[in-house]
């Protein structure tokens, strides 16, 4: 009671505490930017020039495509497809609303006239053809008596107005797409100009790399000339250790004495009768089924199989068994198994090929097909005759002559068991011995069946146990996990591979993760450990295990990678190569003085070369590579004119003209020009897309969701 008095007493001062925590939360809520809050982060997927793509409104259609697209796609997945659709759809509608382009309803009945939703019934008339006024009859139904269907429709309807919008505005640049006459023809003289040469290569390989010194100055400097090349997205860099959680020999064979022992017989002591029942095993078993059910984890298949239908690792020695025997166990993949023959239908299955000839009207006929029931008849007893002749090539025959849809395979249907094919073609193939030709009539048409082959099939039952850890197992597991990420949690961060190797453990590293990867080498999908590297408490030299679903993960943090130009330790493996390239290209080239090839060739130690028929449009020198500027060159000299030292792409070249030859001369150049134009209207839909998404303000918050 003095507690309940006392708090009475304080009522005034406790509202005011809770208030101000609430407006303490509040604040805190607007200075962060989360959703309470109503900050941008808190509410925007993303940004496009300024425009928002909204969480609610991207929430929406990732529900719309999770019902689309279903198990086919990880939620990862989805989000980057629905991402860059709206990415994209942002971009263009920019462009149109400067432009002014539009779709009027009229247009939109246009554009479905040529869309598989022209085929939808309900938009058809009595001759099943596209009707404008059936479509708006049904939409205006829709909207009254199925609001479901039509708010559906209405998302149809706008995909299908984007695309129309889309491919206006596409059209219009392909438009401005074409090429010249005079292009047609400088693109027909890249190809057809050629041009024969002597030179001489000192490749770069010559200098020792070693003998090469850049400084980090030198590859700063190469960076800022170059920074465009050198640009790089957020990243991350990872090692880890995997605990798979697989079975130990010791769990294997203990699943192989399990399957074993449930082969025979076993006694078991029934105490209210005081006696002793024997329990019959797989092997002696009358209820097949029932056993089954009780000890195996896959239930008794009754179906007949033929040998394709065995695992192909014990399909020979199965066949072989008798009714009744047993075979096994054996491994099967993550199972082990012990097989008995059932039963066995000797020559229980058949291989045939067979040439159909069809008539108009048979069941399934192709309706060009017009010749009458006699004529199919007897064209099939000229076939028949033809493939009974000693030499007739009987696959050939079918390729030839066949209405059925085997003829490419040569009339061959394969095996096939009892009751499959229609009764009479059934009852020929396996009444008839091997090799046997003969002609019969169905609902098809009249076939020339020749009977291929015959093999026996035999009905299986198999005691099948999956292979997997015991608890054992999974604990020792657990505890070499948790023992090791504590030892490397209180170690240096570099002493990770240390102490990974003295327990033998493999590390293994991935690179350059992106802040919305999802698949991991060696691990899959594993998005949480992504998000991990991503998230900004985590730091370099980092640790953390991940219990997976299939084992553990202990991870470390290695590296980040901020969005721009690179530093210059992680630009140097891209740098080095082609600043020492220069450098001995300057070397080679200070060293020479000299005008004649073979002078050249001599002080460097190699021989001159050939090369003929080189073009602009390949510009690629036999035992050098592709080499466009040293090529380009080339058809600036005259013939028997010498160049100077020319820095290539492998070498240091000098060159020799000793053959030009123009292209045969043509009045004109319009199949040329027309294949430019095709070539660069193909290309537009990507580069034009390419080039607004390059050129735009995109600012990117999907990682803060997903």
């Amino acid at each position: 009671m003095a507690i309940l008095e006392n708090i009475r007493k304080r009522t005034t001062v406790l509202i005011l505490i809770i208030g101000m925590a609430l407006f303490a939360f509040v604040i805190s809520g607007v200075f962060t930017g989360n959703d309470f809050g109503g900050g941008k982060i808190g509410s925007v997927i993303a940004e496009v020039n300024g425009e928002s793509i909204t969480r609610e409104d991207f929430t929406q259609k990732l529900e719309q495509a999770q019902r689309q697209f279903g198990p086919n796609f990880s939620s990862t997945q989805l989000v980057n497809r629905v991402y860059d659709q709206e990415v994209r759809s942002a971009l263009f509608n920019q462009q149109f609303e400067k432009l002014g382009i539009d779709v009027e309803s009229d247009q939109i009945v246009d554009f479905i006239r040529n869309t598989g939703y022209a085929q939808d019934p309900s938009f058809q008339d009595e001759n099943g053809v596209f009707n404008p006024q059936v479509f708006k009859t049904t939409i205006a139904d829709w909207r009254e008596t199925n609001p479901m269907l039509y708010d559906n429709w209405l998302q149809i309807e706008r995909s299908i107005m984007q695309s129309a919008k889309e491919q206006i505005y596409l059209n219009l640049i392909r438009a401005g797409s074409g090429a010249t006459l005079a292009e047609g023809q400088f693109d027909y003289r890249l190809a057809n100009d050629k041009v024969d040469m002597e030179y001489v290569r000192v490749p770069y390989t010559s200098i020792a790399d070693s003998t090469v010194q850049v400084s980090k100055e030198e590859i700063a400097a190469y960076i800022k000339e170059h920074e465009k090349d050198f640009e790089q997205e957020k990243a991350r860099d990872i090692r880890f250790v995997f605990f798979e959680e697989k079975p130990s020999s010791d769990d294997e064979n203990s699943v192989r004495s399990a399957v074993t022992e449930l082969l025979g017989n076993t006694l078991e002591y029934a105490e209210e009768r005081d006696a002793t029942d024997t329990i019959l095993g797989f092997r002696e078993t009358k209820d097949i089924a029932a056993f089954l059910d009780r000890n195996s984890d896959a239930k008794f298949d009754t179906i007949y199989k033929a040998r394709k239908d065995l695992p192909a690792i014990v399909a020979d020695s199965i066949l072989t068994l008798t009714t009744g025997q047993v075979y096994g166990p054996y491994r099967d993949g993550d199972y082990f198994k012990i097989s008995r023959v059932v039963d066995r239908k000797n020559e229980g299955s058949v291989k045939a090929s067979h040439i159909l000839i069809t008539y108009e009207g048979a069941t399934r006929a192709n309706p060009e097909i017009k010749r009458t029931k006699e004529e199919a008849e007897e064209e099939a007893n000229r076939l028949l005759a033809e493939a009974k002749k000693d030499d007739t090539d009987f696959p050939g025959l079918a390729r030839d002559n066949s209405d059925g849809p085997s003829a490419p395979r040569g009339g061959d249907l394969g095996y096939f068991q009892e009751g499959i094919m229609a009764d009479a073609f059934n009852d020929f193939c396996f009444q008839n011995p091997v090799g046997t030709i003969g002609l019969v009539e169905t609902e098809f048409g009249f076939h020339v069946i020749k009977v291929d082959d015959k093999e026996d099939v035999v009905q299986v039952a198999t005691l099948s146990r999956a292979i997997e850890p015991s608890e054992e197992t999974v604990n020792t597991l657990f505890t070499e996990a948790t023992k090791f990420e504590m030892a490397v949690t209180d170690a240096e961060a570099e002493a990770f591979a240390d102490i990974a190797r003295e327990s033998s453990f493999v590390v293994r590293p991935v690179n350059k993760i992106k802040e919305m990867d999802e698949n991991l080498p060696g691990l899959s999908s594993q998005r949480s450990i992504v998000q991990w590297a991503f998230n900004d408490d985590t730091k370099v030299g980092d640790i953390k295990r991940f219990d997976l679903t299939n084992g553990y993960a202990v991870v470390q943090l290695t590296k980040k990678f901020k969005k721009g130009v690179m530093a210059v330790e992680d630009a140097s493996a891209t740098a080095l190569p082609k600043i020492r390239k220069d450098k001995k290209a300057a070397q080679i080239m200070s060293k020479a003085s000299v005008t004649a090839l073979e002078d050249f060739a001599t002080n460097h130690g190699v021989t001159v070369s050939t090369a003929t028929a080189v073009t602009r449009k390949t510009p690629t020198i036999p035992g050098a590579g592709r080499e466009p500027f040293v090529v380009g060159k080339a058809f600036n000299l005259g013939e028997n004119q010498a160049s100077d030292l020319i820095k290539g792409e492998t070498g240091v070249f000098m060159i020799k003209v000793t053959k030009k030859e123009e292209g045969a001369a043509l009045s004109n150049f319009s199949t040329f020009a027309n294949t430019l134009t095709t070539q660069n209207r193909n290309a537009v839909n990507n580069q034009v897309y390419n080039a607004l998404k390059e050129g735009a303000d995109i600012e990117d918050n999907r990682a803060t969701f997903y």
